[in-house]
């Protein structure tokens, strides 16, 4: 517990410092990207965070270019103004790069090598270079900066994009993003949590905790446990029901009523009862499982009087108020 509160506050001290250098990790793009393979036929993918010199999402696009019978794939990385460990020399600049396939049987190395460019200014998603970019693409794929998300989608949505990326749990309890999940406009992807299973961080990032390793290829570790994925690209499973086995009537006892608003708390996805036809109190990671199908999202956290719900005075964690449709 001790260690994953100490890399959560990395996390934290990431975004309000601006140190936003985690760098996912191939095995956890894969794992993710399994889920919406019909999705990317035909389109221009574009990677807006991404040195294709190093970028696993870059390296996932390009050598499953043709497997996922994509158009174009095009890649942006910001110059950032402090050396780190992966700026290479004589590389301190933002760099573009579009890459249209394997036509001349080359290596995507050395494909990268020949076609890699120079940007203009600094390669900063919200650039006018970068916004001309987003302008061609069909689906965003990416780690964002963690300390810029609510900006980072926002741009998205002014510009109608699809996308995949991946950002902090605490990110749904933005009302920006909130808001998306509410109207069904974005939702929780496959993985969270310990589903993504850690990041790439620079050598200046301490190592904190026993959730923290350097793998066999050298690079440093740390896996916070609190992320998610984030998408508007459908998938099967966000259509499933969740199954539900406990019961209201009965077992009133177990679901005491909030103080400000007329509705039962359920403290677990898995305890919410089949037969409650009202509205109920749960957990934020409810919308990992939320099929809109099934449930109707009514609102989150506040109360009547606009105060954090509350039982006898005290208030449980974030809580969003949810009610069955099918009742």
């Amino acid at each position: 517990m001790i260690a994953e509160k100490t890399l959560n506050q990395t996390l934290h001290i990431a975004k309000s410092s601006k140190k936003d250098e985690f760098y996912t990790q191939l095995s956890d793009i894969e794992s993710e990207l399994q889920h919406y393979k019909e999705h990317f036929k035909g389109k221009v993918v574009f990677c807006n965070c991404d040195d294709p010199r190093n970028s696993n999402f870059f390296n996932y696009f390009a050598y499953n270019f043709e497997s996922l019978g994509l158009k174009k794939l095009l890649t942006t990385c910001y110059k950032n103004q402090e050396k780190d460990l992966f700026i290479q020399e004589g590389f301190g600049h933002a760099v573009f790069l579009e890459y249209t396939g394997n036509k001349n049987d080359n290596k995507v190395a050395e494909v990268v090598e020949i076609g890699i460019k120079s940007l203009k200014g600094d390669g900063d998603f919200r650039s006018q270079e970068s916004i001309e970019l987003l302008k061609q693409a069909d689906i965003v794929v990416t780690n964002p900066p963690f300390s810029l998300f609510r900006e980072y989608v926002e741009q998205l949505v002014k510009y109608q994009k699809k996308f995949l990326i991946i950002g902090n749990i605490n990110a749904i309890t933005y009302k920006e993003i909130f808001k998306l999940i509410k109207e069904n406009k974005a939702w929780l992807g496959i993985n969270m949590g310990r589903g993504i299973s850690g990041f790439i961080v620079p050598a200046h990032y301490e190592l904190y905790g026993t959730e923290t390793r350097i793998d066999n290829s050298g690079n440093r570790i740390i896996s916070p446990n609190n992320c998610l994925w984030l998408t508007n690209l459908d998938t099967s499973k966000r259509h499933e029901d969740i199954m539900l086995t406990k019961t209201y009537y009965g077992n009133e006892s177990q679901y005491p009523k909030f103080d400000n608003y007329d509705a039962i708390n359920v403290d677990k996805t898995k305890d919410i009862p089949m037969d409650y036809k009202g509205v109920m109190g749960v957990p934020i990671t409810f919308l990992h499982k939320l099929n809109p199908e099934q449930f109707e999202v009514i609102k989150f956290r506040k109360g009547n009087d606009g105060k954090d719900l509350s039982i006898d005075g005290k208030c449980p964690y974030f809580r969003i108020l949810i009610k069955n449709k099918k009742l």
